[in-house]
């Protein structure tokens, strides 16, 4: 039996139900780390359903990730909201472009390049210059950057100088580089994914039969990270909607960290000024982390454009967040090691550690020093659960076993799977070896997550929608991190690395609006953590000596011994 209405919303706090219970219109909610805004928008949406407000085939709610997509579509299915579309911007794009395409232009759509640098490469070869693979990276994003930011070739060289350019060119040839690679993928019609939203935006505002049948389709929008959404996202958010308002946008202005990308938390904080009836929410009582966390994630971001003060419902007794120097970055690598190992033998799961910095490169020396104290690791970003060999193979066979007639309790179904391939039920010894049991595992346990009497049928099914929306079980490893991929993530114990001048903040972050942007990446990543925050930074990184990160004493923290 579907839960009442009041059932549905009795766990939320006063501020989460009031938001939760404002169906129609405009409605923008600030919602802080650790606020249950995931929790308030859903409820929000099965609440809508559930008194009939809303019909869930007309409802769209976008994020950012696939990952984040089938999260919000689990939780909507937990609660009732069948029916409900959740999507990235791009994913619902593509769909709707790949249907209207042979309405209104004829044939089939054009192909959607799997990525940019391989053209960029033929642009820069066909122009008789050479770039290296950071360069081709750097080039690459710029050409997004453009797109997204909705200016044409023209418009951007008359802003090319403001630009950061690729080494081993002019701005000049980074224009011409603009040019090659359209005129590349015009000829063989191809598009990428910014190209997407561009021809979806422009095929709805010129053709008014398309615009309908989009306006049929989807009547309630809510969007979630609206900080991060850019001027093409809002373009086409805005002719999805056309002259109706009913939509709920969130998000937090101080999580903004894909500036340079092309991201705006303008749009977030100017929504009162475009929709001049908007009821407008604040989320501020975070349920994620302890009280000295939050104390210093506020300090960090005092008086900052749209910043949030947080109110700690945790109040356990528990000091400062730990910080520590060191003389060298391998230092620093041994000790968080050293660290986390302490912390798994005093009783912390693996998967409820993290370690996060600033780029991709500082992660080998972590790793290996987890290795050698015997910690499986995890890096967040790099191949996708669904996409190993071992667990395509490992879902491969339960479908197998779905459609055979097999009155087994689900466990021993799946386990007699998994052990046909290799899994025991103890860990073995070597590093790759309890990386693949630890991955086999992790669809073992998704068996306990799953409600009582399903079976083998509904359970493969499951297994078939997170593998679509990349929605993966937890894996017992430490999780190494990026700050930028870790956003919309949170562990029990959390250790940042590299706070040290030239890295958090980077080196190259040398005007005030950069250096603000370091300060949110740094806010993201002191907001992940539930029970305890550990920071290092370290003297030497190689060749230059390095000073503590400026944000330390800005959050109001100390050296230990301090």
């Amino acid at each position: 039996m579907q839960p009442s209405a009041d059932d549905l919303l009795g766990d939320l706090d006063p501020e989460q139900r009031e938001i939760a219970e404002c169906l129609r219109g405009p409605v923008s909610v600030l919602a802080g780390a650790g606020t249950g805004k995931t929790r308030t928008i859903t409820h929000r949406i099965a609440h809508g359903v559930r008194t009939g407000a809303y019909a869930p085939d007309r409802v769209l709610a976008v994020t950012f990730t696939r990952k984040a997509a089938g999260e919000l579509q689990a939780r909507l299915r937990g609660l009732g909201a069948e029916g409900v579309r959740a999507q990235t911007f791009h994913g619902a794009a593509l769909a709707q472009l790949g249907f209207f395409w042979p309405q209104f232009v004829g044939g089939s759509a054009p192909q959607v390049l799997p990525g940019k640098v391989s053209v960029v490469s033929q642009a820069v070869e066909s122009l008789g210059l050479r770039l290296g693979a950071e360069g081709l990276r750097d080039a690459a994003s710029e050409i997004e950057w453009r797109k997204v930011s909705m200016l044409s070739i023209d418009g951007y060289a008359e802003r090319v100088h403001e630009r950061p350019v690729p080494g081993g060119l002019t701005p000049e040839q980074l224009v011409d580089v603009h040019q090659a690679y359209s005129r590349i993928t015009d000829e063989r019609r191809q598009i990428d994914f910014e190209d997407v939203l561009v021809l979806l935006t422009g095929m709805l505002e010129t053709e008014p039969r398309a615009a309908l049948q989009v306006r049929e389709r989807y009547r309630f929008f809510t969007v979630d990270e609206y900080q991060d959404v850019s001027p093409l996202q809002h373009a086409l958010l805005r002719v999805w909607l056309g002259d109706r308002d009913d939509v709920c946008v969130v998000g937090d202005a101080s999580q903004t960290i894909y500036s340079f990308a092309g991201a705006s938390s303008s749009f977030l904080l100017r929504f009162g000024s475009e929709f001049p009836h908007a009821r407008q929410f604040r989320l501020e009582r975070n349920y994620r982390s302890v009280e000295p966390i939050v104390r210093a994630s506020n300090r960090l971001m005092r008086d900052r454009p749209g910043a949030l003060t947080l109110e700690a419902i945790r109040q356990e007794a528990v000091g400062p967040p730990a910080v520590e120097w060191f003389a060298s970055e391998q230092e620093e690598a041994e000790a968080v090691a050293s660290s986390i190992r302490a912390s798994v033998a005093s009783g912390t799961p693996p998967s409820e550690i993290a370690v996060l910095y600033r780029t991709n490169g500082q992660s080998a020396r972590l790793e290996e020093a987890l290795g050698r104290s015997g910690l499986g690791t995890r890096v967040h970003g790099a191949q996708r659960f669904f996409d190993r060999a071992d667990v395509r193979q490992a879902v491969m066979l339960i479908r197998g076993e779905a459609k055979v007639a097999d009155d087994r309790p689900l466990f021993q179904i799946v386990s007699d799977v998994l052990r046909s391939i290799g899994w025991t039920s103890r860990p073995p010894e070597g590093p790759a070896e309890r990386d693949r049991w630890e991955a086999l595992n992790a669809l073992l346990s998704l068996v306990d997550e799953a409600p009582p009497g399903t079976g083998i049928r509904e359970f493969s099914e499951e297994l078939l929608a997170r593998q679509r929306a990349h929605h993966e079980p937890t894996l017992e490893s430490v999780t190494l991190s990026a700050i930028h991929a870790a956003k919309g993530l949170e562990w029990s114990l959390v250790h940042v690395v590299g706070l040290s001048e030239g890295l958090l903040p980077i080196g190259h972050a040398v005007d005030d609006e950069a250096i603000e942007e370091e300060r949110r990446l740094c806010y993201v990543a002191f907001t992940r953590a539930r029970d305890a925050l550990r920071l290092s930074g370290a003297a030497s990184g190689g060749r230059s000596a390095r000073a503590p990160s400026r944000f330390i004493a800005e959050a109001g923290l100390a050296f230990a011994g301090e």
